[in-house]
């Protein structure tokens, strides 16, 4: 809260002496009288009486932030945005002129946020919930604001997370296409030794129905290879391909893009969160300054001037000046990377969305394939259970009898 300036010299003693004891009185910049108590810290627009004395003894507090005649220059409290970084609160006043009681105030306001690698996060306990911008659907634009730790102490942005489940993905997708051509190739050599095998003489000379159903089962053994063969082209046109042509060489392109663009969003945060510590030091030794060069008119140790004291003010309010200027282009800084972050993470999750459906789909396709494959050498065995159905021995015998008989004249008995 905006407290008066201690800007021009004490009223007159007979004045001072009038006032309880460790009271003085003051103008302000505007010729507002107003009273401080250096020993206690105490800044009231009113004049202190000796009840105010006893009442502050006994615990009757009346800090210019907490009493009720706390009031601004317009007379009446001034509102506050809050904008802290590092564990501190800054006000839309000022902060270059900042009393005594004012800097002790605000060491008690309580902490609400928490700078984190250059990023402020509301400490939590300290504030509501904050409602999830997807609430239910664990997106990445919900879960990925702070750094990790990786196996070896580095420090990992959220981000960048994100980015390796991309290329980790891309890779998955690479050893599935490669595990498919693992599989293509053993259906080619499948077909390959069925179809060699097919050919064999073996039980060539098998005769009758029994030969029949014989020979197709080798006949068999070609169409089963043949089928093989279609399915292992179709896996290759239908499930390797697809997988490997899914986000070709541009995509690691692209996420390289997302990367650098997010990385110096956060460079620039960096920067100016740089910029709001450099600028916050120099208002605390402007303060520091002026607090000194005060207290020593006030107790009269020093020569200088009003003027001297005019001086380290307006350098002070100048710090403070700076320093909101550059809490404010930290907030920008930060609300470009927060939006960008947002819209990255979505598209990020988009992908990720289209690259587990594509894999399904095409996974569909080769359960489908393989249950086509099952069928159709099913088909292949059906003239052969029907041939094996029609073997019969006795028809058998009859044709190789007929085939290679040597007569069907039988031995009588010798006549004397």
């Amino acid at each position: 809260m905006q407290k008066p300036e201690v800007c021009c010299m004490p009223t007159e003693e007979i004045e001072n002496a009038s006032l309880p004891v460790g009271w003085k009185s003051y103008r302000s910049p505007e010729g507002r009288k107003y009273y401080v108590n250096p020993s206690t810290k105490e800044t009231t627009w009113e004049r202190p009486s000796t009840s105010t004395t006893i009442s502050k003894a006994t615990g009757s507090h009346r800090h210019s932030v907490n009493g009720r005649q706390s009031l601004g220059a317009s007379g009446h409290v001034p509102e506050h945005q809050d904008v802290s970084l590092r564990k501190t609160n800054i006000s839309n006043q000022s902060p270059g002129s900042t009393s005594p009681a004012r800097r002790q105030n605000k060491e008690e306001i309580k902490e609400t946020k928490i700078t984190i690698n250059c990023v402020t996060f509301p400490v939590p306990m300290s504030t509501p919930e904050q409602q999830l911008l997807k609430p239910s659907e664990w997106s990445y634009c919900d879960y990925f604001w702070a750094d990790k730790r990786d196996p070896q102490g580095a420090t990992v942005p959220g981000f960048e997370v994100l980015l390796q489940k991309q290329l980790k993905g891309k890779q998955m997708q690479k050893e599935m296409a490669e595990f498919i051509r693992e599989r293509i190739k053993i259906e080619e050599e499948y077909a390959k030794n069925l179809s060699k095998l097919s050919m064999f003489p073996m039980a060539a000379q098998e005769e009758g129905t029994l030969g029949e159903a014989w020979a197709q089962v080798k006949k068999s053994l070609a169409d089963e290879a043949e089928v093989h063969l279609k399915f292992s082209s179709k896996l290759q046109s239908e499930v390797e391909k697809p997988f490997l042509t899914f986000r070709g060489d541009n995509f690691k392109k692209d996420m390289k893009k997302y990367d650098h663009h997010i990385a110096d969003l956060r460079k620039q945060l960096v920067s100016r969160y740089a910029a709001v510590e450099k600028a916050r030091k120099a208002l605390a030794d402007r303060q520091k300054d002026l607090e000194v060069k005060t207290q020593q008119l006030e107790i009269k140790l020093s020569n200088k001037t009003e003027e001297d004291i005019k001086k380290a003010r307006r350098k002070s309010t100048q710090a403070g000046d700076d320093l909101m200027r550059c809490v404010d282009l930290y907030n920008q800084a930060q609300s470009k990377w927060f939006e960008e972050m947002v819209t990255t993470s979505l598209e990020l999750e988009r992908l990720e969305v289209e690259r587990v459906e594509m894999i399904q789909q095409h996974l569909r396709q080769y359960t489908t394939l393989r249950h086509e494959t099952d069928m159709f050498n099913q088909s292949t065995l059906e003239p052969v259970d029907q041939l094996l159905q029609s073997v019969d021995p006795a028809k058998d015998r009859e044709l190789w009898v007929k085939e290679h008989k040597t007569g069907d004249l039988r031995p009588v008995d010798m006549d004397i």
